[in-house]
């Protein structure tokens, strides 16, 4: 990056054209690397370059709609992509060849009435495995996700799994063709069991559980024939293999010191690649499946995130930081430093943005109302701040890094200082801080957590007493709904809650049903069943407490968190006689992504703060 500093008037354009990278994939035979980048059009749309950096970005699709990078194809030559319509999730896959770039050939039905999880090709080319919460034979919309091979020639679909409860369930097939792993949560809405189906639909059977409530996620290795585990504890995840021809499994790190994250065996590399999260920073290392030998990566500033091995000692990862542009990456293992690596989307040629215009994560720390240590991100404005905002991040099960957020670099270009904790709940520090959350249950501590860092950032000077806000994106959402019905005003002086939760029953019943279970594990059981609960952390039921301003968000097309909610919540404010702004997008779906769409959005949140903070 440069350090040529942006005169303010052109942060914000310069901000939303700057490409902004989600996902990343190297494809089997190691030359391709494959993402989503949004920003540079009206949409999100899906790239490809060569892992050897010999040539810039291939675009591989351009159309009205966001594109979604989901899979490879066998022979590398190919990719498997998804479009939704306006952000509403459900699906249509296509196929797209390296060779013809921005040539969709639909592998499934447009705007289905279920919803896709998913989607490879088998190496044959003429099967399409998924996971699909759809009747095979009535054709409506059932809450299990079944597993599905569906032939490309005859569009026939093929039931080869039917889990008996719904989920977020993800179907993988190995590299050889011959079997597919699959979860089933049909015992504990919080658990997850790993099961395995032959491709034709014999022998389904479950391989590994570790209790009713616990987790087993898994990855194939690139010979088929074993599987590498990362499974829950009690306190942590340990890592281990399941051989498929002995039907065994063998554990490889079992430490209630390591937090791992994400681990794979990369094609093209005999050793697993362990995404290991402390304190919300990555520390990536290999491993030895045979020996059980670890080789860590060395420290470094920002985060790096290995994908593959490429040749020779180079790998393809991703690189990022609060100052640095999410960048897919070629380096060696032989020269580890950052200023090394090899940018592989030349993302730096696409933008005017430099380190200069960006503000740096600093780490803040407090304790909550139980004693409990909580992290959480402080971004300071160059001036004075004019106040400061709140940025509650989604999940609850997911964390804020020491990464470039556009958002939340805006709002510092505009004056204000942001506060992004990372409440109990939250990845990135342990599974024991991941699963504190349903101790309560949605609206308990973790909303104390935030009150507290408020409490901490005033006592601290940071922030002042009536001029702080807060917004957020679904659970972020939620938690700004939260703290608009329970803090007091000299504390908070305005929520701007994005797709969030108002009624939780509402929610529960309106959401997508294979995210239904979800809501039943972070509660612990159905409406049904604790009914006062639900009640007593539904916003919706204490909207006449609200004494500071208030600005509803909601994408109209969102199957998440529904209009429902808004329509529910906006019946009890005017009952309650509480005045409340609201911003709606007809093509948005659960978030605001669509870059004219952000702008508008981006500029009202600022204006909303800014009078809020000032009175007006």
């Amino acid at each position: 990056m440069t350090d040529t500093r942006l005169p303010p008037d052109q942060f914000l354009d310069a901000l939303l054209t700057l490409p902004r990278l989600f996902g990343g994939s190297v494809s089997p035979d190691g030359k391709w690397v494959a993402w989503m980048w949004s920003g540079i059009a009206l949409t999100t749309d899906v790239y490809a370059v060569r892992t050897d950096g010999a040539l810039p970005p291939i675009q591989l699709t351009d159309t009205a709609e966001n594109s979604y990078f989901i899979a490879w194809t066998p022979d590398s030559e190919s990719l498997i992509v998804a479009q939704d319509i306006g952000g509403n999730e459900r699906d249509q896959l296509f196929q797209i060849n390296l060779a013809q770039p921005c040539v969709l050939h639909p592998l499934t039905e447009p705007n289905p009435n279920y919803f896709i999880r998913g989607g490879q090709l088998h190496p044959n080319g003429k099967w399409l495995i998924y996971g699909a919460n759809i009747d095979p034979d009535t054709g409506d919309e059932i809450e299990p996700t079944l597993i599905y091979r569906h032939d490309l020639a005859t569009d026939q679909r093929t039931v080869l799994a039917r889990p008996q409860k719904g989920g977020y369930i993800v179907p993988r097939l190995n590299p050889t063709g011959t079997h597919i792993l699959y979860h089933r949560k049909d015992l504990h809405p919080s658990g997850l069991q790993l099961w395995l189906v032959g491709i034709d639909g014999e022998d389904d059977h479950e391989i590994v559980n570790l209790g009713a409530d616990k987790k087993v996620l898994a990855q194939w290795f690139p010979d088929g024939q074993r599987i590498l585990l990362r499974a829950e504890t009690d306190t942590h995840y340990k890592i281990g293999i399941y051989d498929l021809p002995s039907r065994s499994t063998r554990w490889l790190i079992d430490d209630p010191e390591r937090n791992f994250e994400h681990a794979f065996v990369p094609h093209g590399s005999t050793l697993a690649v362990l995404h290991e999260v402390r304190e919300a920073g990555v520390h990536a290392s290999l491993l030895n499946p045979d020996t059980g030998e670890e080789t860590r990566f060395p420290a470094i500033s920002g985060n790096l995130r290995p994908l593959a091995p490429v040749e020779g000692e180079a790998w393809v990862g991703l690189y990022y930081a609060s100052r640095q542009i999410t960048d897919v990456v070629r380096f060696s293992l032989l020269n580890f430093k950052p200023e090394s690596f090899q940018s592989l989307t030349r993302v730096h040629e696409r933008s005017r943005i430099g380190a200069s215009d960006l503000a740096q994560a600093e780490d803040f720390r407090w304790k909550s109302v139980d004693g409990l240590d909580i992290q959480g991100w402080l971004y300071r404005a160059a001036a004075p701040a004019r106040g400061t905002i709140v940025y509650v991040h989604g999940g609850p099960t997911w964390h804020h890094e020491d990464k470039f957020d556009q958002e939340i670099q805006f709002f510092v270009s505009q004056g204000f200082n942001i506060f992004d904790p990372n409440y109990r709940g939250s990845t990135g520090f342990s599974r024991t801080f991941t699963e504190a959350i349903k101790e309560d249950g949605w609206g308990g501590r973790e909303q104390d957590d935030i009150h507290t860092g408020i409490e901490a950032l005033i006592a601290a000077g940071i922030a002042e007493k009536g001029k702080v806000g807060i917004t957020g994106t679904s659970y972020g959402g939620y938690s700004s709904w939260c703290a608009i019905t329970r803090f007091s005003p000299d504390i908070l002086a305005a929520a701007a809650p994005i797709c969030g939760m108002t009624d939780l029953v509402v929610d529960y019943h309106t959401t997508r049903p294979d995210l239904r279970p979800y809501s039943e594990e972070m509660m612990g059981g159905t409406p049904d069943q604790i009914p006062e609960k639900y009640h007593q952390r539904s916003p919706i039921n204490f909207v006449s407490n609200i004494k500071g301003r208030l600005l509803i968000v909601q994408g109209l097309q969102d199957p998440n968190v529904t209009p429902d909610n808004v329509r529910a919540v906006k019946t009890a404010l005017d009952q309650s006689g509480i005045e409340f702004q609201m911003l709606t997008f007809d093509d948005e779906g659960h978030g605001i992504g669509r870059s004219q769409n952000l702008k508008t959005l981006y500029t009202h949140l600022s204006e909303f703060f800014s009078d809020a903070f000032s009175g007006q």
